[in-house]
């Protein structure tokens, strides 16, 4: 099996050479993203091709469900590079309808460690079980909650320090709320993009 992925990447830097013989003599020299991705760990979401970008054109961070959360270190240190030395102008929060993340954070069943990191989903749910209750159906719902917790982890971006820094010196930056469809390959903007500080009162 490896043999083969690594016959796959073999032909992949051909077929990009072929394409422009100097694609990788740029890419070694330069990384100038102006998009950040925060998205699912999910192998059926495949950042870059989603939106047609070659490599080198997104910076990209990707966990269980597409956290954001402030006291994790890994996403913080993604978020700071992307904002202050790369300057990207756009983060953009990605989730996807169906997410298993998602679905186990509320099933009751137990599954160690991941319980603790989905913890935040829970809580979005509680938060919501008003408007998540009135869904009837359970596929609905969990599509629903897919998206309320995008629009969660917007606000935790948009509300982190070295974001509102970034726009305290004029900086460029807004932050995107999206969810992807398995089904059709299309991506939901949900319209809750900031772009400002004054904007992030509005998610609720």
């Amino acid at each position: 099996m490896l043999e083969q992925l690594k016959s796959n990447n073999r032909a992949w830097a051909e077929r990009m050479i072929s394409a422009d013989a100097g694609f990788f003599r740029r890419l070694e020299h330069q990384q100038a993203p102006e998009y950040l991705w925060i998205g699912c760990s999910d192998s059926r979401v495949p950042a870059n091709e989603i939106v047609g970008l070659d490599p080198g054109e997104l910076f990209v961070h990707r966990n269980v469900a597409n956290l954001a959360p402030p006291q994790d270190a890994n996403y913080l240190s993604v978020l700071q590079f992307a904002v202050d030395v790369i300057k990207v102008k756009h983060v953009m929060v990605v989730g996807h309808y169906g997410c298993g993340g998602v679905a186990a954070a509320v099933d009751g069943q137990r599954r160690g460690l991941v319980d603790h990191w989905l913890h935040p989903i829970r809580e979005v749910a509680h938060e919501h079980r008003n408007t998540l209750e009135a869904i009837p159906e359970a596929r609905a719902r969990l599509n629903r909650l897919c998206e309320l917790n995008v629009i969660r982890q917007v606000r935790n971006v948009a509300s982190d320090v070295f974001v509102q820094d970034a726009w305290a010196r004029g900086q460029t930056l807004s932050v995107h709320g999206w969810v992807y469809s398995l089904a059709n390959g299309l991506v939901n903007d949900l319209n809750v993009t900031v772009s400002c500080l004054q904007e992030i009162e509005r998610l609720g």
